[in-house]
């Protein structure tokens, strides 16, 4: 016990304040039971531990502990939390909860057994929760947080602390709103390190970009050797495939998948492959657009495969495709807060409204002349006009 008070104390001291991720301020700390779930690396530790340095000045009311400990191999979570509740501690925060066996049945029973005690537990975005998990859905508040958005990329830097712009406000005020930004910082040279090695926060402890793309390598291989089979039961040969089908993936993307050609590639099922890529995209390595048609054979199969984020393209990837690049960072900003479909006409339905043609800063409006709501996004460029809008300013939306 000793072991996890001392970790506990001495991360929250050493935990830097300076920069605190979007998320935070929108979580409702009061609630007595949070989830908050996210890919590896991408802050959510530090995220908590910023929160209970700063609304617990008694420290001895809150307690930090992350379940992969080995103090856990022969302990109990309940164990652990009736030590401390009848020692004062009000607020437990729980960290790599998908780590330890059993852990909603065991959340859901301290939840129920100690009615002041507030609960937050953070986990990999693997996790699904719902009524057939012991019922624990109806009981919780779960949030997801995402990786560095360009905006809070230039904000960790240094470079700028900029607000937030909402997509309605972008599309109406794009021209006004990037001239803004482009009069106080050089803002294509920084997007540019910002899609190679700028969406994970770990990239300020790295002396270079070699070295943040050995350490993003590093937590892909994590999130499919560890991650994975801590949430579903997956035999290792699975995993091995898993990571043959993700190294073919980085070189064909995107791509409209081809069932029956993929499974031969990598030796599996057509029922295996679905359930790999269902993985992969729950684990926020890759994306799934869907058709904007309402057929069956939409619904169940994806038009479009991309990555998650372009560090992770760049991370697996010896050559990039721009294209790609690019298509990949506009539907990462816009997933955090909107639903996306791959159109008949154009590179992204958004909300089922906006249309989006992606390409460089000679794109033109061919493909979508004449059709309502439709905008082109430019790469390269620091203003647009019109309806043409920079890509980077994507980046603002959260």
């Amino acid at each position: 016990m000793q072991t996890l008070v001392t970790t506990y104390n001495r991360i929250v001291n050493e935990v830097n304040e300076r920069f605190v991720r979007y998320l935070s301020p929108s979580i409702d700390w009061d609630e007595r039971l949070i989830g908050i779930k996210g890919s590896r690396g991408v802050g959510k530790t530090t995220m908590i531990l910023q929160h209970i340095k700063e609304a617990f000045p008694d420290r001895t009311q809150a307690f930090y502990a992350s379940l992969d400990n080995i103090w856990f191999s022969i302990h109990t979570l309940s164990e652990l939390v009736e030590y401390l509740y009848t020692h004062g501690v009000t607020h437990i925060f729980l960290d790599e909860v998908h780590r330890y066996p059993n852990w909603i049945r065991e959340v859901k029973n301290i939840h129920d057994s100690y009615p002041k005690l507030h609960i937050v537990f953070t986990g990999s975005s693997l996790l699904e929760i719902d009524n057939a998990q012991a019922d624990l859905s109806r009981r919780l508040r779960m949030y997801h947080l995402y990786g560095l958005s360009f905006r809070e990329y230039l904000q960790l830097a240094g470079v700028a602390n900029l607000p937030v712009i909402p997509l309605e406000k972008l599309l109406a005020k794009h021209v006004s709103l990037a001239s803004d930004i482009a009069s106080q910082i050089k803002v294509l040279p920084h997007f540019e390190q910002y899609v190679r090695c700028g969406y994970y926060p770990f990239f300020v402890e790295t002396a270079s970009d070699e070295s943040y793309m050995e350490r993003l390598q590093h937590v892909i291989t994590t999130i499919i050797e560890n991650d994975i089979p801590a949430v579903e039961s997956v035999e290792y040969d699975t995993l091995l495939k898993t990571k043959r089908l993700l190294m073919y993936l980085a070189q064909m993307v995107p791509f409209t998948l081809n069932v029956k050609s993929v499974c031969e590639k990598i030796s599996v099922t057509r029922n295996q492959l679905i359930k790999m890529m269902t993985l992969l995209e729950r684990a926020s390595l890759i994306r799934q657009l869907r058709s904007d048609t309402k057929s069956l054979k939409a619904v169940g199969k994806p038009e479009k495969i991309l990555f998650d984020n372009p560090n992770v393209m760049h991370a697996l990837c010896s050559t990039v495709d721009v294209g790609t690049q690019r298509e990949t960072f506009l539907s990462m900003a816009m997933e955090q807060a909107h639903h996306l479909l791959h159109p008949s006409q154009g590179d992204l339905l958004v909300d089922g409204k906006y249309l989006f043609e992606i390409g460089g800063k000679n794109k033109g409006f061919g493909q979508i002349r004449n059709l309502d709501d439709s905008f082109v996004v430019s790469d390269d460029i620091e203003v647009g006009f019109g309806n043409k809008i920079p890509l980077w300013l994507f980046g603002f939306l959260y």
